[in-house]
C-alpha cells in the first residue's frame, strides 16, 4: 500500500512538472515553434485608442433603415403614395387612397418604437424617446463586437475592445509599434463599412454637380462622390433599396477582364428577395452601389437578378480590398466611430517594464526559496520543488491557450509565488504541532495534511472565487491579473499538496530512521 501512494502521488507531480517544462520552454525561450504567452500592450508596446459613437448617425442610419423597410412594403403591396422624405430624425409620406390607410397602420403595428402621427392622408413617423435610447445602446455595442470581430480576423494577438462607460469604447492593440501600423490599425476600426444599393435619379443626373444638399433633399435625393473621381457626382435616391444588414459575406476576388481585385459579396434570403424584386422592375435604371457614402459603380439593370448576389470594383490594392471585404465581412458598425483618445506606447517602455517585474519574479523567489529551507529544512526544499513546478505550469498553461501577459499580470505572478507555498507553510505548521505532541514522523505527515486540508482549501477557494469575480468584471489589465492568480491558485492545489506528499512518501523510510527532525522538518523534537 505504501508503495502504490508513492507512485500514485509521485507519478502526478512528475507528469505535471514534465507538463510544465515542455510548454513553458517556447516561452522562456521565445523560440519560433510552440505556444507561447503573448505579451500586452504595457509589456511590448503598441496602440490605446478611446473611440466615441457618433449618436446621431446611429439614430439617422435607424431611420433610414425604417423608411428602406416601408418603402419596399408600399411598392410591394401596390400602395398609392407619394414620395417617402426621410429627415435626421422623421419620416413623412402621404397616401392618396383611404383604404390603402389599413395596410400602412398594419405595416407600422409591426415597428417597434416608433411614434406615429396621422392627419388628412399625412402620415408623419419619429423615434419614441425610448427606442433612441436602445439605439444608441445597441450602437455602442455593435461597435464593440464589431471592432473585435474586425480586429480577429485582421489576426492581431490578443486585442482588447471593451465598453468604457456609457458610450466610449476601449481599444489595445499590442506589438503595433511603426506610425504605418498604427494608421492601418485606425483605418481597420473606424471604417465603418456601410454598403447601400441606391437607386440613380437619372431625370437629374445631368444637374448633380450642381444641385446644393438641400435642393437635392426637396426632391428625395442625396449627392454622393465617385470614389476614384470627387468631381464626379451622382444625384441618388435618399432611400436605400438595400443596406449592408442583409450582407452575409465578402470575398476578395479578380476581374476577368483588367485582372484587378474586386470584392464579391453576398446577401441573405431577404436581401435576395429584395434585390430581385427591384431589378425585375426597374430594367434600364441605373443602381449605384455605395460604400461608405463613395460610388463605386453605378450600372444599368439590363434584366432581373437573382441569387442575391454583387459586385464591388473600383481602385483597390489586393491589400485595401481584403481589408475592406473583412469590414464588410466582420459587419458594418451602425454608426461612425471617432478617436477620441491616442496613445502609443514604446517597446522599450515595456522592455524596461519586464526587466523591472522579471527582477520582482526572482527576488521573490529566491527570499521565498532561503527562508523555506532555513526555516523548514528538508520540508522547505520539497516546497521549492513544488513552487517551480508551479511556476512553470502556470506559464505552460497560459502559453497554451494564448492569453496574454499584461504587468498586472506579471504581478499576479509574483503573488502565485507566495501563494504557492502557502499550503506547505500551514501543513509543515501542523506537523511541527504533532510532533511537538509525541507523535511518530510518520503520523505526524498523514495527520498534518488530513488537518491542514480545511484551512488550505478555504483559503484557495476564496482566492479562486475572487479571481473569478475579476475576471468577469473587470477589463484588461485587471483581467491579466485574475488569470494568473487563477491558474496560480488550480495548480497549487497539485503541487504544493499532492506533490510534496509524495515526496514525503518517498523519504518516510529515511526519516524514520534517522528520526532528525531538525534536518526534516526545521524542528528539534525535545527527547
Amino acid at each position: 500500500m505504501p508503495n502504490s501512494k508513492i507512485n500514485y502521488k509521485l507519478f502526478i507531480f512528475v507528469a505535471v512538472l514534465f507538463f510544465g517544462i515542455a510548454f513553458s520552454l517556447p516561452s522562456f525561450l521565445q523560440s519560433q515553434k510552440g505556444a507561447k504567452i503573448n505579451l500586452g500592450l504595457d509589456l511590448q508596446g503598441g496602440l490605446y485608442l478611446l473611440l466615441g459613437v457618433d449618436s446621431e448617425e446611429a439614430v439617422k442610419s435607424k431611420i433610414k433603415s425604417i423608411a428602406s423597410a416601408l418603402s419596399y412594403e408600399i411598392n410591394k403591396q401596390n400602395i398609392i403614395s407619394d414620395d417617402i422624405k426621410v429627415g435626421d430624425t422623421s419620416i413623412e409620406f402621404k397616401l392618396y387612397d383611404e383604404g390603402d390607410v389599413a395596410k400602412i397602420d398594419a405595416i407600422l403595428k409591426d415597428i417597434v418604437g416608433l411614434n406615429v402621427a396621422f392627419a388628412n392622408m399625412h402620415y408623419s413617423l419619429s423615434l419614441s424617446d425610448e427606442e433612441i435610447q436602445s439605439t444608441l445602446n445597441y450602437a455602442l455595442l455593435q461597435a464593440v463586437e464589431t471592432i473585435r470581430n474586425r480586429l480577429d480576423e485582421f489576426g492581431l494577438a490578443e486585442p482588447t475592445v471593451a465598453k468604457q462607460g456609457e458610450d466610449k469604447i476601449l481599444v489595445e492593440l499590442a506589438g503595433i509599434k511603426t506610425s504605418q501600423d498604427e494608421q492601418r490599425a485606425k483605418e481597420r476600426i473606424t471604417t465603418a463599412a456601410h454598403l447601400q444599393l441606391m437607386e440613380v435619379d437619372d431625370a437629374r443626373m445631368s444637374q448633380a454637380h450642381l444641385l446644393s444638399e438641400n435642393e437635392a433633399a426637396s426632391y428625395g435625393d442625396i449627392i454622393l462622390a465617385d470614389a476614384k473621381n470627387e468631381n464626379i457626382k451622382y444625384a441618388l435616391k435618399t432611400i436605400p433599396v438595400l443596406d449592408g444588414s442583409t450582407l452575409t459575406d465578402a470575398r476578395v476576388a479578380f476581374s476577368k477582364d483588367s485582372n484587378a481585385p474586386i470584392i464579391n459579396f453576398t446577401l441573405n434570403s431577404q436581401g435576395a428577395r429584395i434585390f430581385a424584386d427591384y431589378t425585375e422592375k426597374s430594367v434600364g435604371k441605373r443602381l449605384a452601389i455605395v460604400l461608405d457614402n463613395k460610388v463605386y459603380s453605378a450600372p444599368v439593370i439590363n434584366e432581373r437578378i437573382g441569387g442575391g448576389s454583387g459586385q464591388i470594383s473600383g481602385n483597390f490594392t489586393q491589400e485595401e480590398a481584403r481589408d475592406v471585404a473583412v469590414a464588410l465581412r466582420s459587419g458594418a458598425l451602425l454608426a461612425p466611430v471617432k478617436v477620441l483618445e491616442q496613445r502609443s506606447i514604446g517597446p522599450s517602455l515595456g522592455s524596461d517594464s519586464i526587466q523591472m517585474s522579471m527582477l520582482a519574479l526572482i527576488g521573490a523567489s529566491i527570499a521565498i526559496v532561503i527562508f523555506m529551507m532555513v526555516y523548514y529544512g528538508i520540508a522547505g526544499v520539497f516546497a521549492n520543488i513544488a513552487l517551480i513546478a508551479n511556476i512553470l505550469v502556470v506559464v505552460a498553461v497560459m502559453a497554451i491557450f494564448g492569453a496574454t501577459l499584461t504587468l498586472p499580470g506579471m504581478a499576479g505572478l509574483v503573488l502565485t509565488v507566495g501563494m504557492a507555498v502557502d499550503a506547505n507553510v500551514i501543513i509543515n505548521e501542523r506537523i511541527r504541532e504533532l510532533l511537538r505532541e509525541g507523535a511518530s514522523i510518520k503520523k505526524s505527515i498523514e495527520d498534518g495534511y488530513k488537518h491542514a486540508m480545511s484551512a488550505i482549501m478555504d483559503s484557495n477557494i476564496t482566492s479562486l472565487v475572487t479571481s473569478i469575480a475579476l475576471y468577469a468584471y473587470g477589463t484588461g489589465p485587471v483581467k491579466g491579473f485574475a488569470v494568473t492568480t487563477g491558474i496560480g491558485i488550480l495548480v497549487s492545489m497539485i503541487t504544493a499538496i499532492i506533490g510534496t506528499h509524495g515526496m514525503f512518501d518517498l523519504f518516510i523510510k529515511q526519516m524514520e530512521k534517522s528520526n532528525n527532525t531538525r534536518l526534516w522538518f526545521g524542528y528539534r523534537r525535545k527527547k
